[in-house]
């Protein structure tokens, strides 16, 4: 036969985790139980006489009714009725069964197709079991902690009950448990932070302690009353039964550790055994009806607190960790290079599954951070991983169970987290923890030693109960099921993201030909508009000088006040600049140091590129018309002052004072039509000018809409200082070398630079040719564009630094962030350039070579 055939003598060391504990054959002595039919006939009877005045064997195939009063009959029928749900039992308190006779407490159930009825005698100490367990329940719920309603809940089942200890048992997922709180009598010894094996409970009693979460223990040494008839038909299931008999192994158990009553109540979690509620006495003890009926309903109760906190922390967990997961999806979808990037993936994954290091491979490329094991022994680990099922996430706390020779790093990495990124099995991103050391206190000797019990051969390690330690090695904190759901959703998220990278691959490359189709017709029509508008300046320069030299100048001084306002453009990634910049970089240009000055007073104002570039070339030609026969010509000043009108447009006065009298001109040359029409036929705004005597004056109205910020600030003069120019002797007499692969721009610069006195100019148009004039020696100095078509001008900058021959750069980028930090301290000249600039240029360079 089964398994069921085996009695309690028969158990021993080869088959306790098959005994049938719930199916004794008998029954704990404090009541009595019977087994009836459908049609309520007794078909089982145990421990009658005490309590009925007739044997059990007497009461078999009896109507129930011939036994009980019709009273009695009707409270059975009606809570038998109630029997809806899968192991449900129904509770009748103080009732009298038969005539005469005193009260008692009737527990109902079924058990296959049977109706089993359990009855003790009643102690009359009914109690309000809803209004306890509620302010039980109100007591546990305030507290602020799981560890304190652990404790909280410990010390309220002690009150209910009465028991010496009451202990709360966490099991670990491989089955032991720990002590984890404790309430207990004065001079009970304490078990908390002791461990327990889980060969302590075996298989089939958890699942016992699943179905009926309320278990009690009266008395040890009480004799087990057998269930009549014995050894006929198949025995009755006493699985929901509160008065079943004990294992004689449990019972052993017990009697080692000197304990005679005891009780448990089940934590039941998501369906699982989270834990367990047990309580200890050390004589006797059997809590009313009613109070065990509290104490199972408040288990119960205490369940769905602790389930509830739990999910509240889970909860919050996982959505801190999936904002994270966003931030690592989005950023890995915009670069997926940040996915072969262990540092930045650990940074970002690290705050939302805990670990201490993180391998990513991807497409064969490993990188490593933080503690993980070395690359030789992270594809050992990859191999063990494709051998498992592709696309499954997969955690261990041990990796020596999967790779032997993990042992020899589990200091730094003893547990994993495998997560697939690809739909390939070989890309990876691999969570590590490290080894965490512990010392658990175990509640007993753990070794194995065979002794002979009362019932046979059997592991008896606990007849003193002393505490026995022992260190764990080699094994990681375990990755939690909320860590597994992240990694899960992360997982989905990435295989998502490199999906549609490879989709969007050549679809980007598409676009990306497109894109540079549309920034070379740009680009070609951006040309075309500067060439247009230096063929006009080239034009109407033309009509108005008087001979060659006047007309470069003039042509030159215009065509570097639109290169000066481009520069301050693309200075703010052009976006709007500042009015004053625009006119003080205009009026340094023509200053005589010591002599003419420039006031500006007015709000902050930035204006829009558009309106900027007209503003250049109409505040050159103010400066330059001032600098030629006005203000500036002498020692005079230009006081430039602007407001904001109630409409929002810029109210800009020019005005010239201290300068010789002035004359209306005699024709209108292309300056004042610059200075007269620009405005009003480009901007929609207005011009004014006026010849005084004293000076010249003008008033320029900018519409609202070009007006991109204003800020006030103190009403205050600023004084536009000139720029120092000097430094002729740097230049004068000596050999230049000027590096610059524009052959047309390489000879105006060699005119420039022979303008300002220097003996001889040797050109060169790359590196190359730079070196070859620098081995043939004499260069007292050098002009090097920076960019040279393929390369850049820094060999030939190093090559001078360390000869420490003085130079400057020219670029047609701008500076910023053009220029190697190494070089910060070298003069730039932006392209284009004139003589002007090219003296500026070596004036600061023989300025800081005279401070050095």
């Amino acid at each position: 036969m089964n398994d069921v055939t085996l009695g309690p003598a028969a158990v021993n060391l080869t088959n306790c985790d098959r005994e049938p504990i719930h199916i004794p054959g008998s029954i704990q002595p404090f009541g009595f139980l019977l087994s009836v039919g459908a049609d309520w006939i007794i078909q089982r009877a145990a421990n009658t006489e005490p309590y009925l005045g007739i044997e059990a064997t007497g009461l078999l195939g009896r109507p129930l009714n011939a036994v009980f009063t019709p009273h009695a009959m009707r409270s059975l029928r009606e809570r038998a009725a109630h029997l809806r749900a899968e192991d449900a039992v129904e509770r009748i308190f103080a009732v009298t069964l038969v005539e005469g006779g005193k009260p008692l407490d009737i527990a109902l159930h079924f058990s296959a197709r049977a109706i089993v009825i359990e009855c003790e005698p009643a102690r009359g100490d009914e109690i309000e079991v809803s209004s306890l367990v509620r302010s039980m329940v109100a007591r546990i719920q305030s507290a602020d902690s799981i560890q304190t309603i652990l404790r909280e809940g410990a010390r309220q089942v002690r009150l209910l009950t009465g028991f010496d200890r009451v202990m709360v048992y966490r099991f670990a997922p491989g089955g032991s448990g720990e002590v984890v709180a404790e309430a207990l009598d004065t001079g009970i010894d304490s078990f908390l932070g002791l461990n327990f094996p889980a060969t302590d409970i075996p298989q089939q009693a958890r699942a016992l302690y699943i179905r009926n979460v309320f278990r009690i223990i009266a008395d040890v040494e009480d004799v087990p009353c057998p269930i009549e008839p014995t050894g006929e038909s198949e025995p009755l299931d006493l699985s929901m039964a509160l008065f079943r008999a004990v294992s004689p192994i449990h019972v052993e158990y017990l009697k080692n550790m000197g304990v005679r009553a005891s009780l448990s109540i089940s934590i039941i979690i998501g369906g699982k055994l989270w834990g367990l509620f047990a309580c200890h006495h050390y004589s006797p003890r059997l809590p009313s009806f009613a109070e065990r009926s509290a104490a199972e309903l408040f288990g119960q109760m205490f369940s769905l607190v602790i389930e509830s906190r739990l999910h509240a922390e889970v909860a919050a967990y996982e959505d801190r960790a999936r904002r994270v997961a966003d931030r690592l999806m989005a950023a890995a979808a915009r670069d997926s290079e940040k996915l072969n990037d262990a540092q930045w993936m650990g940074d970002l994954v690290l705050d939302a599954i805990p670990a201490d290091g993180v391998g990513v491979f991807v497409d064969g490329a490993l990188s490593l951070t933080g503690l993980t094991p070395d690359e030789k022994q992270f594809h050992e680990l990859l191999a063990a991983l494709n051998r498992r099922e592709a696309g499954q996430i997969f955690t261990t706390s041990r990796i020596s169970q999967i790779v032997p020779e993990a042992k020899a790093y589990s200091s730094k990495a003893a547990g994993l987290m495998a997560i697939p990124i690809s739909r390939r099995p070989r890309d990876y991103v691999v969570l590590f923890r490290a080894e965490r050391l512990r010392s658990v206190r175990w509640a007993g000797s753990q070794d194995k030693n065979i002794e002979y019990g009362p019932n046979g051969p059997r592991l008896t390690p606990r007849q003193s109960f002393e505490e026995w330690s022992e260190l764990v090695r080699g094994e990681a904190v375990p990755f939690q099921d909320s860590e597994l759901r992240v990694a899960e959703a992360l997982r989905s998220t990435l295989l998502e993201v490199v999906l549609r990278l490879t989709e969007q691959a050549s679809e980007e490359r598409r676009r990306f030909a497109e894109q540079q189709k549309l920034l070379i017709s740009e680009l070609n029509h951006r040309v075309r508009n500067i060439l247009a508008l230096i063929r006009a300046l080239m034009g109407q320069t033309r009509r108005e000088a008087d001979d060659v030299g006047t007309f470069i100048a003039t042509l030159d001084s215009r065509i570097q006040a639109l290169a000066r306002a481009h520069d301050q453009l693309t200075a703010d990634q052009w976006g709007p600049a500042r009015l004053e910049d625009l006119i003080a970089t205009e009026a340094r240009a023509y200053f005589e140091p010591e002599r003419q000055s420039i006031k500006i007073t007015g709000p902050e104002v930035s204006i829009t590129p558009d309106a900027f570039t007209v503003m250049a070339l109409v505040v050159h030609e103010l400066v330059t018309n001032a600098a030629k026969y006005g203000a500036l010509s002498d020692s005079g000043t230009v006081c430039v002052d602007w407001t904001i009108g109630a409409d929002g447009a810029l109210v800009i006065d020019w005005r010239e004072v201290g300068g010789p009298a002035v004359q209306p001109p005699k024709r209108r040359g292309f300056g004042t039509t610059v200075i007269e029409n620009s405005i009003p036929h480009e901007l929609g705004g207005e011009a004014q000018t006026f010849y005084k005597m004293p000076g010249f004056e003008a008033r320029f109205v900018i519409p609202a809409r070009y007006i991109a910020s204003t800020r006030d600030r103190e009403q205050e003069v600023i004084a536009v200082k000139a720029d120092y120019v000097g430094g002729g002797d740097i230049v004068r007499d000596r050999k230049v070398l000027l590096v610059e692969d524009s052959a047309l721009i390489a000879l105006d610069a060699e005119d420039s630079l022979r303008e300002l006195g220097a003996a001889d100019v040797v050109l060169a148009a790359n590196n190359g040719n730079a070196a070859r004039a620098l081995d043939a020696g004499g260069i007292d100095l050098a002009v090097l564009d920076f960019n040279l078509g393929r390369e850049t001008s820094t060999p030939t900058a190093d090559r001078l630094q360390a000869a420490g021959i003085p130079f400057v750069f020219a670029s047609g980028y701008g500076g910023e962030g053009t220029i190697p930090d190494r070089f910060a301290d070298v003069p730039m000249i932006v392209k284009p350039y004139g003589t002007q600039q090219m003296q500026q240029a070596l004036a600061e360079l023989a300025a800081r070579l005279g401070g050095e």
